[in-house]
């Protein structure tokens, strides 16, 4: 299949834009929200009113429907010149957290909850991962029972993306008796459900990212917050996974990006032995390699996302996602580690872009699936 024609002025657009409100909005106070360990809510408003939350999303429910392309600019232009993964992971946790009840949800549910995240009222989670499972989600053990027109809730979830402010937050559950990977299940579980405690976390990096620990204690649920069918949520977690690894990779590429805008104007201004870093051959390897690097995957983002946008959803092209997931945050760590060294002492500094993004590389070589899952799964993909 061949993806549909590409509207550059739309691409050309949504750059200009991005690159603004980042600039204006985010860049300006990132350190200042890190040490506070949080960012407004108003910044919800402030993108959802540019239309950025919305992407992707059917008009019917206050989207804006966009290709993968329109959407990876965005997220490429908003780490590029925003330069901090924790407002990006957090702003945009809805991007994890509503795919499911978009696919699987009742047209009520949808109606209920989808509209006022798009508008940044309310901020949507995920919750998968538990303290004892990690990548292995088969193994999940919360549970929720069924009790008359009610699932009652009980386990734990760890490492959840705005689960401290989250208004919505769909969860996996373990259904039934069913063992392994057909007995889990999504619910869509209100934030302010009586039973469900959240304990934040403290991190590497993303500060001003809320992460949590949750508990749900007797956490009772309307059974109609069930999302498609029981016992058919593993599925739904791992096509949800495509999605997030590749927006994961165009995030990894902004960042990559950023590191070395910042080295290169460092480079050209900085004076040692009597010229600029730029002058010094060493330093311009460097800063050609952090190129190599960049332009190899921003050509394998566009040939990804453009197989998405064709339509193209088969084991080959999964492959390519968990490959091209681990190829992108490889290209971020080694442009953060170049730019830190050719910063050198400005670069441990809190305060530089690349410090903080330094900090920022583990969570996503591990968030989405870790290296050795990845290169796993696409072995298997590919019927290595």
């Amino acid at each position: 299949m061949n993806p549909p024609p590409l509207d550059l002025d739309a691409l050309a657009d949504i750059r200009e834009s991005v690159t603004r409100f980042a600039r204006r909005e985010i860049a300006p106070y990132v350190s200042q929200w890190d040490a506070a360990g949080e960012f407004p809510r108003e910044l919800y408003r402030q993108a959802a009113g540019l239309g950025l939350l919305a992407l992707g999303y059917p008009e019917a429910l206050g989207g804006t429907p966009a290709s993968w392309r329109l959407r990876n600019a965005m997220t490429l232009a908003l780490c590029r010149h925003g330069g901090s993964g924790g407002v990006l992971a957090s702003l945009f946790s809805h991007n994890i957290g509503l795919p499911p009840l978009l696919a699987h949800g009742s047209s009520t549910l949808q109606q209920a909850v989808i509209p006022p995240v798009l508008r940044g009222e309310k901020i949507a989670a995920l919750a998968i991962t538990e303290p004892g499972g990690g990548s292995d989600v088969a193994a999940l053990r919360t549970t929720a029972q069924r009790e008359g027109d009610d699932y009652i809730i009980d386990g734990e979830k760890v490492f959840i993306t705005s689960g401290m402010r989250a208004d919505f937050i769909t969860v996996a559950v373990r259904t039934g008796e069913s063992k392994g990977a057909g007995g889990i299940s999504m619910l869509l579980v209100p934030g302010d459900s009586p039973g469900l405690s959240r304990t934040r976390l403290d991190k590497m990096g993303w500060w001003c990212s809320d992460t949590a620990h949750l508990r749900f204690d007797g956490v009772r649920v309307p059974a109609s917050h069930l999302l498609g069918e029981e016992g058919g949520g593993f599925r739904m977690i791992m096509g949800n996974f495509n999605g997030e690894r590749l927006a994961m990779s165009a995030a990894a590429l902004g960042f990559a990006q950023a590191c070395y805008d910042e080295a290169l104007d460092w480079a050209r201004q900085r004076k040692a032995f009597g010229s600029t870093l730029s002058d010094k051959q060493v330093i311009r390897h460097k800063l050609v390699d952090m190129q190599m690097r960049i332009a190899s995957t921003q050509a394998w983002v566009d040939a990804v996302a453009d197989r998405a946008d064709a339509g193209e959803q088969g084991s080959d092209w999964v492959a390519h996602v968990c490959m091209l997931k681990n190829h992108a945050t490889q290209t971020m760590q080694f442009c953060a580690d170049q730019a830190v060294q050719i910063l050198g002492g400005m670069g441990f500094m809190r305060g530089t872009k690349s410090e903080r993004i330094y900090r920022e590389v583990k969570v996503m070589m591990i968030g989405g699936g870790a290296e050795e899952i990845m290169k796993d799964l696409a072995a298997r993909q590919l019927g290595l």
